[in-house]
């Protein structure tokens, strides 16, 4: 059937979201200044990511700092705010687009770094950038079925080798001005971590109900953006507006269901300037309601709607509604409502 995917939830909330961001800084400037002989022999103008992305910097992990550790730490700490002991998780879902290696998953290592039961299921679910909130989703419908209890879901992301491998070859010879813009997205990318513990909202009245949301798929545009540890390759143009579209027509059909015109707080993908200006102008919202990580953090991956949602909650009281709105290249989209 064409159009969006709808679900609702009537037990279902969100009880803690934590966050570990690195300590080390890396500016745009330094990137640039690292790339100076590719951008003098390619005549690129000078402040690149700051003029076109709005990235003006972003976090690495720092000598003795991993992404796996940090996802643990957010993860203890998600579960210390939610009230609950690592025995009476039922489930974990890791959504990180890093990994080290193919297999194992990446989920078993936290699983174990978070002494987690044996009974508690742990895998890996990779939707790209919208893994975090793909996650949420599945934990949220296993929680309403009864099958488990609590779920946790993390993501942790590593942005160092994919930058250093991008750097290296934009500084060989042969690269060209297209090149350089095909693999621009790569130098936005940022690292961090995030967790987010889910529960039912009959155990826990305090915690922040998911009232459910929407997803929706335009696959054809699956070669727009394809990336490895080696690099990130785009079609930025072509993506911008295949992504606008996708989600432009989800948020349209959603609001035959869905009254998502008001919210107190929409948190977006944390994209870059272009990207985040051209959803609140597509879809009419209040741009003092729709908060950014990208200037400071770049794009973090799945993990930029959780870290986003996490500095923005302070600003949040009971009764504020609040929408996740998630875009994953693939392309796929969904948009999530919680009742704060």
């Amino acid at each position: 059937m064409a159009g969006n995917a709808n679900t609702r939830f009537n037990n279902v909330s969100l009880l803690s979201v934590a966050s570990t961001l690195p300590t080390r800084v890396t500016t745009s400037a330094d990137l640039e200044t690292r790339l100076a002989p590719a951008f003098s022999r390619l005549a690129l103008p000078s402040r690149l990511l700051q003029r076109v992305a709005g990235v003006l910097e972003r976090r690495n992990w720092a000598v003795g700092e991993t992404s796996d550790d940090a996802t643990v730490s957010a993860g203890q700490r998600a579960l210390a705010e939610a009230g609950v002991d690592a025995s009476e998780v039922g489930l974990l879902i890791n959504t990180s687009v890093s990994r080290k290696h193919l297999e194992p998953s990446v989920a078993v290592r936290l699983h174990h770094g978070l002494g987690l039961p044996s009974s508690a299921i742990n895998f890996d679910v990779a939707n790209a950038c919208l893994g975090f909130v793909s996650g949420m989703n599945l934990a949220a419908n296993m929680i309403e079925s009864g099958q488990i209890r609590y779920a946790i879901i993390v993501n942790g992301e590593d942005a160092d080798d994919i930058q250093t491998n991008t750097i290296d070859r934009l500084l060989k010879q042969d690269s060209d001005r297209d090149g350089f813009m095909s693999e621009f997205a790569s130098l936005t990318l940022g690292s961090g971590a995030a967790a987010a513990v889910l529960g039912r909202t009959d155990e826990h009245p305090a915690g922040h109900p998911i009232l459910g949301g929407v997803t929706r798929a335009a696959t054809q545009f699956h070669e727009l953006c394809v990336g490895s540890v080696d690099g990130m390759f785009t079609d930025a143009k072509a993506l911008l507006k295949g992504g606008l579209d996708l989600v432009v027509s989800a948020w349209k059909e959603a609001s035959t269901e869905w009254d998502w015109s008001k919210m107190d707080l929409y948190v977006t993908h944390q994209v870059s300037s272009v990207h985040t200006n051209a959803i609140v102008k597509a879809a009419k919202l209040d741009r003092d309601r729709v908060p950014t990580t990208f200037p400071q953090y770049g794009n973090v991956g799945p993990a930029s709607i959780p870290i986003t949602l996490s500095e923005a909650q302070g600003s949040l009281k009971k009764g504020d509604r609040v929408l996740l709105m998630g875009v994953g290249s693939g392309l796929n989209t969904a948009m999530m409502e919680l009742a704060w």
